[in-house]
Order: structure tokens, then sequence, then C-alpha cells
């Protein structure tokens, strides 16, 4: 577990932007593909829609139309980026990086450092620290952070478990110094020996893809959902209160809390085991789902856009996801 605090930070919030694909999937639509009802699957849920990118969207077109709109908040342009960082679990390929392809279509010249980063639905919390830090030594002023996945392209159409879930989606940040909202410290951690809760068996160099691992749909997303909330009643509420804790904070002094958005029903138990009331907790998740590395920012980007973060607040993301991983940021808005 690691922690960077005040000492370390100079990076602020410029701008946030984020973007989900026309294509609207009800429960109604979902439900008849696994063979359940709309009811259902809001009763256990509470999502009532999410989005599902086109045949020719990419996960690289999402975050392309996420990091344009945070950059013209910001008013920053490509050739200003030194840094870009994709996280994502579901890139254009397995290779080159989809932060390359981000950098060139977006026209940030050669020479600006691009990568992606992988901790599933953690990933945007991951690379916003990585981002922090490596504008704190390097000779540029500005990084561009986007958390952006396609589930829709590898969940199985049998499993409702995990098909009623996840939608498509793309959020991004511009940092650099100065800006609306202030990094005070973030916090990243991995439990490693629950690894096998969430996953894709095949494609790698484990399991190459063959014609049989498809026939056997080993290239579709898995999760154990019991497993996964066991995970965040046993470590990321313990986690956020510790985190919080250290800081010197107290939940009530949270203003905004934007947690990932891996089911409804779990968020509701989450900020009521936390103490912090539901209208301070910014959802997504009845409209778009679970989009993955997007969900953080996506919900971000739409409380910022709301108008609701008045100066001083203390805004609290958390994320989690496979790995198992752990993600946290605490801001103060400006």
């Amino acid at each position: 577990m690691i922690t960077y605090g005040a000492a370390h930070r100079v990076a602020g919030v410029l701008g946030t932007g984020s973007y989900v694909p026309s294509r609207v999937i009800t429960n109604k639509d979902v439900g008849e593909l696994v063979g359940t009802t709309e009811e259902a699957i809001h009763r256990k849920t509470a999502i009532r829609e999410r989005r599902w990118a086109k045949s020719e969207e990419a996960t690289s077109d999402l975050a392309l139309a996420a990091a344009r709109a945070a950059m013209d908040q910001a008013g920053v342009r490509a050739s200003q980026l030194g840094l870009v960082l994709v996280a994502t679990s579901t890139p254009d390929s397995p290779q080159p990086p989809t932060a390359c392809v981000v950098a060139d279509e977006l026209g940030a010249p050669d020479g600006t450092t691009a990568f992606d980063i992988n901790s599933v639905c953690s990933g945007f919390a991951f690379a916003l620290t990585v981002a922090d830090r490596m504008l704190a030594d390097a000779d540029t002023d500005h990084a561009l952070v986007i958390g952006a996945d396609v589930y829709s392209r590898i969940l199985s159409p049998d499993d409702r478990r995990t098909t009623v879930l996840f939608g498509d989606g793309a959020g991004a940040v511009v940092l650099g110094r100065g800006g609306r909202q202030q990094l005070v410290a973030t916090r990243l951690a991995s439990f490693s020996g629950a690894r096998d809760l969430v996953g894709v068996p095949a494609g790698g160099s484990r399991i190459p893809p063959t014609e049989e691992t498809a026939r056997e749909g080993l290239h579709y997303f898995t999760m154990n959902g019991r497993g996964v909330r066991d995970f965040v009643e046993a470590e990321v509420v313990p986690g956020i209160r510790a985190f919080l804790a250290d800081q010197g904070v107290r939940p009530e002094e949270i203003a905004h809390f934007v947690p990932h958005q891996g089911n409804g029903r779990m968020l509701a138990d989450m900020a009521a085991q936390l103490g912090i009331p539901l209208e301070k907790t910014a959802t997504t998740v009845t409209d778009y789902g679970n989009t993955g590395a997007a969900s953080v920012p996506v919900t971000w980007d739409r409380l910022n856009r709301s108008g609701a973060v008045a100066r001083d607040d203390l805004i609290l993301l958390a994320a989690f996801g496979g790995g198992m991983s752990m993600g946290l940021a605490l801001l103060r808005a400006r």
C-alpha cells in the first residue's frame, strides 16, 4: 500500500471531460439477451440502462472524445501535452498502447510520453497518481489522464451476472499547475491473493487465443460478484476510513463522494457504512452502468459540470477493481 501526500503534490485539475456512446441498451434489451426481467435487473443493481459502443467504435475513439472535452475545458492544446496516460483493461489491441493511438490522433508532438495502465476498474486512480508524480519531476506542465473501457466486447451473452452490469464510456482529466481542484493525497493498494475474483482467462501468454478457447468462451470477462462485494466490505470500506483518518479528515467533512459505479445497491451500502449521506454520493450507475476504468472520471466530470462543487469542498474518489486493487484520491476545490 502506497500513500502520496500533500508534500509531493503539484498537480491541479485544469479540466475534466467524458463521453458515452449514443447506443442505449435498456434493461429490457439486456434482459431479453440473458433471460431475466428489467425489474429484476433494476432491483439488484439500480441500473436502468447503459451505453454500448457501436461496431465501429473502439476504446481509443471513446477516449479521444473525452480527452477533447477535458482539453477544451482546460484550454490546453495537444502541443502542450507532455504525458498521455490511458487506464484501460479493454485496449484497442494488445499492442501498441491505446495511449499512443490517442496521442497521435490528438496531434500530440513526437516525444510525448504515452502509455497504458491496467488496474482494471481502479486504473484511473492509479494513472492519476502516476501522472501527478511524473509532473512533479518532469519538464512538462500538462498531463492528460483518461479512463476508458469498452466492456461490451468481452461480455458473454450467456452470463447474466456480468452482462447486465457493464456499459462503455470514457472520462478524462487535464492536470497542470493551478486549476479548479487540487490533489491532496492518493492511496494505491493491491490485494493479489484475491486476483481470481475478476478476469479474462484467455488471450494472453498463459492461455493464448485459439479456436478452442473461443468455442469455450474463455475470452469473455468473468466475475465472482459475491466475492467482490465481500472484498469491498473487508478491504475497501476500511481502507477509505484509514485513508481519511491519515489525512485528518472525518467522513462527514467529505462534500462529494465519487465511488466506482460497480453496482448501485453496493454503492448505497458503501456510503452508509462510511457515514456519507447518499445526497453527497455522485452516481451515474443508473444511466450508464459499470463503465470500468471510466466509471470514476465519467461520474467526476458529471459532478463538476453540475455546478455543485463549491470552493474548499473536499472530493473523495474511490475505485476498486480486478487484481484486486483499490485506488483513492482526495481533492480540494479552489
